[in-house]
């Protein structure tokens, strides 16, 4: 079965709910689109795949995820160009990222045809919501999760896979403070840090919420043994400049390797910059701020693309970074990822999905 053979059952909404919608004014995740994809997995296979009205789901309180947490996602975007083409970033790796946390987390693969073909004919029927200003765009949320109404430490039997899509806004809509954080932790070398599952954004809640209580919009995480080596910022990957040098905490067990965060590796490559993936300790970070040697810091993700980090607090003390005006570097990459996703400028890498 391919990608173009596949049957999904298509049951269009009877009144669109786009006309209501202000494409201009988006706040982020929180208007969604007419659609969404349903595929189900019962006894060993993928058993029926359909695309349905945007709905709520009818879920069973024994429902065996909201209690053992067996779920996992994925966030990618879909862009319109000046023709009016559909163009979905990166999606073939978000979908072998998706095979790998399920993997993790005891789930059965998802079919290509199911990821990639549902994305593709989800687009087509709501090819409307793509907003077309700049900074906006069509967020896609593929999930999946273990369906058994069933008490009792298994994997599932059962799953649904879902994909939903809502028109965005920007995510962070200001350069951002970050904390370094040496008491909680994200993840631990064996664990689920590397899966792109549920548990590991609710266990950042919490130390989240005590740090924006004190003005800091996230945390630089840091690793659960020792605190010397960063690992990611709140929910994206981290990455640094000092002169020609980019450096960044290389993918792990404890560290998600985000899409993002490899385009900007792959662009810098092309630029000349000496990319280091590398562990990179925190006092190090500490000793080029006090020097003034660090030139840039930002946080690189689906979600905000490049988040400029202009304050760093460690250990009672706010370092500041240059001016954002002054970032050669991660100024350089935003525009550039944006107009390869806007398809203003030509897609060297193949990364681009056209619809």
């Amino acid at each position: 079965m391919t990608i173009d053979t596949i049957q999904i059952d298509v049951q269009p909404v009877e009144k669109s709910k786009l006309e209501d919608a202000d494409l201009a004014n988006l706040p982020f995740g929180k208007v969604f689109s007419d659609h969404m994809l349903v595929a189900e997995y019962k006894e060993g296979q993928w058993a029926s795949c359909k695309i349905v009205p945007y709905t709520n789901l009818n879920l069973s309180p024994a429902l065996c995820t909201l209690h053992y947490g067996q779920t996992i996602f994925e966030g990618l975007k879909a862009y319109k160009n000046d023709k009016g083409e559909a163009l979905v970033f990166r999606p073939y790796d978000n979908y072998q990222r998706m095979l790998k946390s399920a993997e993790r987390m005891c789930m059965p693969a998802v079919p290509e045809e199911i990821f990639i073909g549902g994305i593709r004919q989800l687009l087509t029927l709501d090819h409307g919501w793509i907003p077309t200003h700049q900074g906006a765009s069509l967020y896609i949320r593929p999930f999946m999760f273990g369906a058994d109404e069933f008490i009792g430490i298994r994997p599932s039997d059962t799953y649904k896979f879902i994909i939903f899509t809502c028109p965005v806004g920007a995510y962070y809509t200001e350069p951002v403070n970050v904390k370094i954080e040496t008491e909680y932790t994200r993840a631990f070398p064996g664990g689920i840090g590397s899966a792109k599952t549920a548990g590991n954004y609710a266990a950042s809640l919490y130390p989240a919420r005590i740090n924006q209580e004190k003005g800091y919009h996230q945390l630089i995480w840091t690793d659960g043994i020792e605190h010397k080596y960063i690992e990611e910022a709140g929910t994206m990957n981290i990455m640094f400049r000092k002169g020609n040098q980019i450096f960044t905490p290389n993918p792990s067990d404890t560290i998600l390797n985000g899409i993002t965060r490899r385009s900007v590796v792959q662009l810098a490559k092309d630029w000349g910059y000496d990319v280091q993936e590398r562990p990179v300790e925190v006092q190090e970070v500490i000793d080029l701020l006090k020097k003034n040697e660090l030139d840039e810091a930002f946080g690189a993700g689906t979600a905000a693309t490049i988040a400029h980090i202009i304050r760093i607090h460690h250990k009672g003390v706010d370092y500041e970074l240059p001016p954002v005006s002054q970032r050669t570097f991660s100024n350089k990459v935003l525009k550039t990822l944006d107009d390869i996703k806007y398809g203003r400028i030509a897609d060297p890498h193949g990364w681009i999905m056209h619809i």
